[in-house]
Order: structure tokens, then sequence, then C-alpha cells
């Protein structure tokens, strides 16, 4: 049987308020008995500033009252985007192919503040102003023109059952997907005959490439809200030349957006298109974001439904059909698998935000911040004489 330890001759325990020895730095071993086999951690991150990493969010962090010195908290300070009327041209008018111009965050600064920048978030808010307390079925004024852009996207979405994806291994990426780009590119111009009149006719140099720039990208195969951007850049440089008016705009959301949406949908589940640039679990949603910008606002003062009725699988099985966000929720719930607060903790968060109303003016402030002042994403966007 061992004997009892000796402890007559162990030095007395240090004070708590004795300061720590300089050999006890990070480097050390936690015994401060010599050096460990890590290196300390870098004091300057290695991130460029043009692309920096989403900022980390917890599972379960609030969605308000975010920590200080944060990108979030730098959102939430932010006024709410206005909306504004859209400024349309005159004619005669001299069209030009668009280019591609931002290259860094000075050319980002120089496109936020820009009255082409202010114009075209104004129009994304009236969008959502146009739909608020509405659902999808109700009736709205609805033009020659946007029954033709309907048709032409019913196009679309038929193609895709002529199209069937190619036998692959790969998981993402169904190289089928080029095959019905290369038809929407070949046949974009005439597409746009379909709703121009004969002195707009010219301007198919300038806003086809948003067209065909809207349903993603043929060479890497995927798609995101960059892309979903320049279908809005389409939509309001048709708006620009007076194409659509502001009597459109109820079901330009109801009509046009919501067919849209539910063409990106097939894309993305016949040729599984990979997310472009997603944030992961820590983005809104891996490929769209307007969507929940006008379906939060189509709640704005319902009676029942409350941002934290996403939860309840009821009201997701009788009412996603009327309402986008709630089309959305039961979309991610379908496509992902596992507990929603562990896939989506963002909007699991923003279900716990009191009201509709907050939920919307913080996606269009979030929108502004996390789309269009993002460089990874505005860097393939297309300016010209319509978007400058």
């Amino acid at each position: 049987m061992e004997k009892p330890q000796d402890h007559s001759d162990q030095e007395p325990s240090k004070s708590p308020t004795t300061p720590a020895s300089p050999s006890c730095a990070s480097s050390t071993s936690v015994k401060c008995a010599g050096s460990t086999s890590f290196q300390p951690p870098p004091t300057q991150s290695p991130w460029s500033e043009i692309s920096p990493p989403p900022t980390y969010r917890p599972i379960r962090s609030p969605a308000i009252n975010p920590p200080p010195n944060t990108n979030s908290q730098a959102i939430f300070l932010v006024p709410v985007p206005q909306s504004q009327k859209v400024l349309t041209i005159s004619l005669p008018h001299t069209f030009q192919s668009p280019s591609k111009k931002i290259h860094s965050p000075d050319d980002i600064r120089q496109f936020i503040n820009s009255d082409s920048s202010k114009n075209f978030l104004g129009f994304i808010v009236s969008l959502s102003e146009s739909i608020r307390s509405h659902k999808t079925s109700d009736s709205f004024h609805e033009s020659t023109t946007l029954k033709k852009i309907v048709s032409i996207i019913e196009t679309l979405i038929q193609w895709t059952e002529e199209i069937p994806p190619a036998q692959q291994s790969s998981r993402y990426g169904n190289i089928s997907y080029r095959t019905w780009h290369n038809r929407l590119v070949e046949n974009s111009e005439s597409l746009m005959l379909q709703i121009l009149p004969e002195l707009l006719k010219s301007s198919m140099v300038e806003i086809v490439p948003y067209f065909t720039d809207s349903f993603g990208n043929s060479s890497r195969i995927d798609y995101g809200t960059g892309h979903e951007t320049n279908f809005a850049a389409w939509l309001y440089c048709l708006a620009r030349m007076g194409v659509i008016e502001e009597v459109d705009y109820q079901a330009l959301v109801s009509r046009v957006f919501v067919n849209y949406i539910e063409l990106m949908r097939k894309l993305q589940l016949v040729y599984n298109l990979e997310p472009a640039g997603s944030h992961g679990v820590w983005g809104l949603d891996d490929y769209h974001f307007l969507p929940f910008i006008f379906g939060s606002s189509q709640l704005i003062n319902h009676k029942f439904m409350k941002p934290k009725s996403i939860h309840n699988e009821d009201i997701l099985d009788n009412f996603s059909n009327e309402y986008m966000y709630l089309s959305c929720i039961v979309f991610i719930k379908k496509v992902k698998k596992g507990l929603f607060a562990e896939h989506s903790p963002l909007l699991d968060d923003i279900s716990g935000v009191p009201n509709w109303n907050k939920v919307n003016s913080g996606l269009l402030k979030m929108y502004r911040a996390e789309v269009l002042e993002k460089v990874p994403i505005m860097q393939h966007f297309l300016f010209g004489s319509l978007i400058q």
C-alpha cells in the first residue's frame, strides 16, 4: 500500500492576482513546460478585403440584438431602402452592349452611391410594396406584355421536359443544363421580340445579356442571388423603357416572378445546379433572396400568420401556394434534411421576430448589404445605358 504523499515541501498556491509568467504565453503548453507543436494563431486575417469570409453565426444566435461590431450590426443601423419611381428613358435612345465594371470595393461604393443603384433598389422596394398584404392568387391588372412574359417563362419550363438530365455520377452540375442554356441563348432574341414594340427593337443589344444571365451560368452549372438580381435588372430595364408600367407591378410579382421561381426550382432539381457563392447554413438561402422580401411583404398585417408560423406544418401545407415566403420554407424543407434550426439557422432566427413588417424591412437592408454590396456577386453584374 502506498504511503500518503507529503505535501509539506510543495510551493504554496499562487494568489489569483499574481500575474502570469511570460513563459505561459500562447505558444507554450498548458503546464507551462515548454513549446507546443502548434503555431500561435496569426495576428492578421489571411482573408482579403475584396472577399471576406461570412460572419460566423452560432446556431440559435438571436436575429435581433446581434453582438456589437459585426456586419449584422451595421446592417441594422442603416436606414430602410425606400421605393422610387422608375426613371423612364426618352426616345430616340442609344442602347449599348452592357459590360462588367465592378472589380473592387471602391467600384462597389461608387455603384451604391450612384443614382442608378438607388433607383434600381427603389424599384425592388416598389415591387415589395405593391404586393403588401396580398395573396398570390388575388386578382391584379395583367397587361398583354406581362402575359407574354409569363408565356416565355412557361416555354422555358417546357424545355426542361424536352431536355432530360444526363446519366452521370457527380451530384452537382448535370451537363444537360448546358444544352438547355444553349437553347435559351439561341432563342433569346426571338423571345425578346415577343414583348418589344417596333421602336424598342434596337434595345435587344442591351437587355438580352441580362435575360440570358438570369437563369444560371452554363460553364459552372450554378445559380445564385447574382443571377436572380440579373432577372430583376432585366425587369427594371423593361420598366425604364416603358414596356412595364407601375400599374403592372402587382402582377409582375404574383405572376411573372412566381413563375420565374417555379422555373428556377425546376432547373435546380432537374439539373442539380450548384449554389453560386452560397454561405452554406449561415446564409438566408442557397439560391434565392427576393422571394423572401416579396413573400414577407405579402404577410404584413396578416391576422393569424406570424413569422413563427413557419414552424406550423398545417399552415405550410395549406397556404404555401398563396404566400411566397411560406413556399420558400416548404421547398427548403423538401431539399434539406435534418432539423430546420441546424440547416437554416438564419431563417429559424428570423421566425422569432415579432412581426412581418420588421422582417420585410430587415430583409431589404440585408439585400443591399449582402447582395448589392458584395464584390464576389456584383463583379458579374452588367452595366450599360439603362443601368450605369
